[in-house]
């Protein structure tokens, strides 16, 4: 699916929520009950509905535009699971580490054995750095 650059995400979302739904079919694989996380810049109505339908749960960060007094923002954080919200930033924190490192960023190897094998050499060095860092 090729959209343009300055199309903005929620108006993309519809049509690739549809791509990944019939996908998820195509291959035999019942996403019902399962989460969706996305951005803030996803939260809307027509949104959470569309997800809803087709029996997902959504988990998008609640974007408090256009609401100025406390008890409208604390509304809209009343359905939202923050504890799944925690997991997604746990994938994109480790996608980001993975791009620092240059060898997974620009893989040319024509093995994917050797990918996988610099993969786990750069989990390994992100984990060391975790498990022993002090500071």
């Amino acid at each position: 699916m090729m959209k343009p650059v300055n199309a903005h995400d929620t108006t993309i979302l519809p049509e690739a929520f549809s791509d990944v739904i019939a996908f998820s079919q195509r291959i035999g694989m019942d996403l019902s009950g399962s989460a969706l996380t996305l951005d803030s810049v996803f939260d809307s109505k027509a949104n959470h509905q569309l997800i809803r339908e087709h029996g997902l749960k959504p988990v998008i960060y609640p974007n408090p535009r256009n609401a100025k007094e406390p008890i409208v923002i604390a509304r809209k954080f009343r359905g939202f699971d923050k504890e799944i919200y925690k997991e997604r930033y746990k994938v994109e924190r480790t996608c980001g580490w993975q791009d620092t490192y240059r060898k997974l960023a620009l893989s040319y190897d024509k093995l994917k054995e050797t990918r996988l094998g610099f993969r786990h050499l750069a989990y390994s060095m992100i984990n060391l750095r975790i498990t022993f860092n002090h500071s």
